[in-house]
């Protein structure tokens, strides 16, 4: 395990106020965010997690998460949504993350931006974690419509950090793809009724990450047939722990969509 100047800024931000989450479904919505702490199948596992909401400041979010996961070392034992599953997963369990409250309901075809940024790193990890680090993004027939349902066409991954030898939905289709001055293998397969398309790093983690998602939106309607008249259904963003410890810290996030 390792310790970071972050942690230093964590005590800071807590000796200042902020909100802990420790129950199994539990989430908060404070400024242009919704924060869950998703722990619906921890019978599946040993352990425990809980996230910390510790500021929000205009378009801005930092958080934390906590998490200790034993047994069963291909089950998530936290996910971003219940239905999402992983290659080699049998039952998922939970995940900590944020969704916009805004940056959602949009036309493909409408896009002209989506700038995002997320500063992150591990506080902690144990020497024997698996878990991601992604964006999970949500494509769908109906601006309206919800994540993961029978609206939903498309999960879009974007995995800036994935250890422990832990692989996305389906099969790889293609490497060294250039997406936002990155590298990427791209992996793709169904996922329940909707097809699951994931951008893993070549480059390793990714701590900080400054992008426009749009650049992702327009590769995958040029190379994967994705329809432009498919709305953004949602923007999902965080861990997905299989087994190991951790703590998270998000520095600093933020995610907007700017529509012609």
């Amino acid at each position: 395990m390792f310790l970071s100047f972050a942690f230093a800024s964590s005590l800071f931000a807590l000796a200042r106020g902020s909100t802990t989450l420790t129950g199994q479904y539990s989430c908060m919505t404070q400024g242009s965010y919704e924060l869950c702490n998703n722990q619906w199948g921890i019978a599946d596992g040993t352990g425990n997690q809980t996230a910390t909401l510790i500021s929000t400041s205009g378009n801005d979010i930092s958080w934390s998460t906590t998490w200790t996961w034993a047994d069963n070392e291909n089950d998530v034992k936290t996910c971003k949504n219940p239905f999402v599953t992983l290659h080699g997963c049998l039952t998922l369990q939970a995940d900590t993350n944020v969704e916009s409250t805004t940056a959602k309901g949009m036309m493909l075809s409408g896009i002209t931006s989506a700038p995002t940024v997320w500063n992150w790193e591990y506080v902690t990890e144990s020497s024997d974690i698996r878990a991601d680090v992604s964006y999970d993004i949500w494509i769908g027939t109906t601006a309206d419509g919800a994540q993961a349902s029978s609206t939903s066409s498309y999960e879009i991954m974007i995995w800036l950090s994935g250890l422990g030898g832990i692989q996305p939905v389906g099969s790889l289709q293609t490497s060294d793809v250039s997406i936002a001055g990155y590298t990427w293998d791209v992996w793709e397969g169904p996922n329940s009724s909707w097809e699951t398309i994931s951008f893993v790093s070549q480059d390793g983690n990714i701590n900080d990450f400054n992008v426009d998602l749009n650049e992702f939106f327009t590769w995958i309607i040029e190379n994967e047939g994705v329809s432009s008249s498919l709305y953004l259904q949602a923007i999902e963003s965080g861990t997905e722990p299989f087994t190991g410890s951790a703590e998270l810290m998000v520095n600093s996030y933020s995610v907007s969509v700017t529509t012609a």
